[in-house]
């Protein structure tokens, strides 16, 4: 017992101290997009034809759909300036329109859920996670907040086996035809008031997946999102923002 004691002493702190104290991210990390046509000229299309996914539009104006974007930088090497990824993590929004990224447009970041769901869940937030077909990208991104490094629990939010026991539906993948109903199940057998959350572009658009005869292109239009999470797959830090911002912790 002593010599735990004096190895967790010398162990010293090892839960980072977020969101009381920044998170220094990698100069190489990919994070909100900075626009600016100007450095673009004019009908060129190159960073929007680069696109794998269709996320980058010059027309009206340039644009990026975060939750198509992969991340892949494909449209900053092809483009002339225009396109630039910043080394901010907050991505997460409410709507599907939050995620597109205007030049000129105010940012919109994601917001508390409604009184009387801060309510039942501000202090307390289960999600039932369900991989509908996805690579496990995301899932091992969001599996490294229950590591003693982010200890998501510290904030009341946990993950459940069973959907019975959940206040939410976490969801991955771009929802193939194998685990469609499987998700309408879960879906089904969680108590209401319930919320939902889609994690990643697969989850949200379908990803790289997008426009598979075995995919549904995720669940928009399948059920109601509360807190869409962009990324291929989304950094930790993007996913603790994003529901720390929801339960009303920043």
């Amino acid at each position: 017992m002593f010599h735990a004691i004096v190895a967790r002493i010398k162990q010293g702190h090892q839960t980072m101290r977020y969101p009381k104290e920044p998170i220094q991210l990698p100069e190489r990390f990919r994070g909100y997009p900075s626009l600016n046509s100007v450095a673009c000229p004019g009908g060129c299309q190159a960073c929007a034809d680069a696109c794998p996914v269709g996320a980058v539009s010059c027309k009206p104006q340039l644009s990026i759909d975060l939750g198509k974007c992969l991340f892949c930088t494909d449209c900053v090497q092809d483009c002339k300036g225009g396109v630039k990824f910043t080394n901010d993590a907050v991505l997460a929004g409410n709507c599907r329109e939050d995620l597109i990224v205007r030049e000129g447009d105010p940012r919109r970041t994601a917001a508390a859920l409604e009184e009387k769901l801060l309510s039942l869940f501000g202090r307390s937030l289960k999600f039932r996670s369900v991989v509908a077909g996805g690579c496990n990208a995301c899932e091992a991104d969001t599996n490294v907040l229950s590591t003693i490094g982010w200890d998501l629990g510290r904030f009341g939010i946990q993950f459940v086996a069973s959907p019975r026991h959940a206040d939410g539906l976490w969801v991955t993948g771009p929802v193939t035809e194998h685990m469609y109903e499987a998700l309408l199940a879960t879906y089904e057998a969680i108590p209401a008031p319930k919320i939902v959350v889609a994690c990643g572009a697969c989850a949200i658009s379908g990803g790289p997946f997008m426009n598979s005869p075995e995919a549904r292109n995720g669940i928009e239009g399948i059920l109601p999102v509360d807190l869409y999470i962009p990324g291929c797959p989304p950094h930790p830090l993007t996913i603790l923002d994003g529901l720390l911002r929801l339960t009303d912790k920043l």
